[in-house]
């Protein structure tokens, strides 16, 4: 089975997908992941994603692309989740292309809906865990809150050490990420609705992410196999 799934930073998006890639037995592949281990690895792509990103530049979609259809063609016979991609609607229509040419079928897209202003408050309150990013620890919900453990608070799930990324404490930062998000002319909200609109394609599973972790799990588990 194979997966796109969308939501904005502070959705639960990752946490979802490691749900997901659990009762599935399919390899969540995160974006980020894939330029890390090209460049890691030497690949031409890698060199060449590499030159872009020491210059700041957007690494351009005639390079991302094949990166992640090298990456998804590995997972073929388990098959994947993608998280992280597309982010706009340019992307989408080319990976739609490209996952047709390549002859990899996409069986389910997922996208958590949230809130603009929420979602920001999410971001903010996560913590993340020096174990695994997957541990959902936030100081505002009670549900997920860290636990203290001689005098500072430590992961909920494993006990391990917490942080913050800087960029979740700076609200220009987070309004920058999600000014591309829910930009639904040409960004990644514009990019959902393309396969959404997608004569023939995959159904699209749209829940409610302001909802708690299990709850939003439930619903999807509900509209997959």
């Amino acid at each position: 089975m194979n997966i796109l799934t969308f939501g904005p930073n502070g959705s639960g998006k990752g946490t979802q997908g490691a749900i997901i890639k659990q009762k599935y037995g399919i390899d969540h592949i995160e974006s980020g992941a894939i330029f890390r281990e090209h460049i890691k690895g030497g690949t031409e792509l890698g060199k060449k994603a590499k030159a872009y990103i020491d210059r700041g530049d957007l690494v351009p979609d005639e390079i991302t692309i094949p990166m992640v259809l090298e990456t998804l063609a590995k997972s073929k016979d388990k098959g994947w989740l993608l998280d992280g991609f597309p982010r706009s609607v340019a992307q989408a229509e080319a990976l739609d292309k490209a996952l047709k040419e390549a002859g990899m079928k996409l069986d389910y897209v997922v996208e958590i809906v949230l809130d603009r202003e929420i979602a920001k408050e999410r971001i903010m309150g996560r913590r993340l865990c020096a174990n695994d990013n997957n541990h959902p620890n936030h100081i505002a919900f009670e549900a997920i809150k860290p636990v203290e453990k001689d005098g500072k608070l430590v992961c909920r799930v494993c006990g391990g050490e917490l942080s913050a990324r800087a960029d979740d404490q700076d609200v220009d930062a987070i309004d920058k990420r999600h000014k591309i998000y829910y930009d639904t002319e040409t960004g990644t909200t514009a990019a959902i609705n393309y396969f959404k609109k997608l004569p023939g394609g995959a159904p699209v599973i749209s829940v409610d992410g302001s909802l708690a972790i299990k709850e939003v799990s439930e619903l999807i588990m509900k509209q997959l196999p």
